[in-house]
């Protein structure tokens, strides 16, 4: 691990942030709304992205009046951390050539 922290400079933290930020936020955001859409066109409801401040709450995005947390499947094994939702939430896994949902029918009808 010492010899792994040698080898960090500027370039590397650019990579880095620019994989965080850039493709990962993005790419979460575009899937996200992805998501939203399909599950709208699924149980016939509106649909629209959380604000900021809603987010903040943990909130992704909205079902007609529902709020929903979207999270990759990878979120499941790190359930037991502090981050407590009370609100449904859709898990997706990114695929090859597609993105798989995973649901509660019961909780966004």
């Amino acid at each position: 691990f010492k010899d792994a922290i040698q080898h960090i400079d500027k370039s590397t933290v650019r990579n880095w942030i620019e994989e965080l930020v850039v493709v990962k936020t993005f790419s979460g955001l575009k899937f996200q709304e992805a998501i939203l859409k399909r599950l709208a066109l699924h149980f016939g409801k509106s649909y629209r992205l959380a604000t900021p401040a809603e987010e903040s709450k943990g909130i992704d995005g909205f079902l007609n009046e529902q709020p929903v947390s979207i999270k990759p499947i990878t979120y499941k094994t790190k359930m037991g951390l502090n981050e407590q939702i009370n609100i449904p939430i859709v898990f997706y896994d990114k695929k090859k050539s597609e993105i798989v949902i995973e649901f509660n029918d019961e909780m966004l009808n």
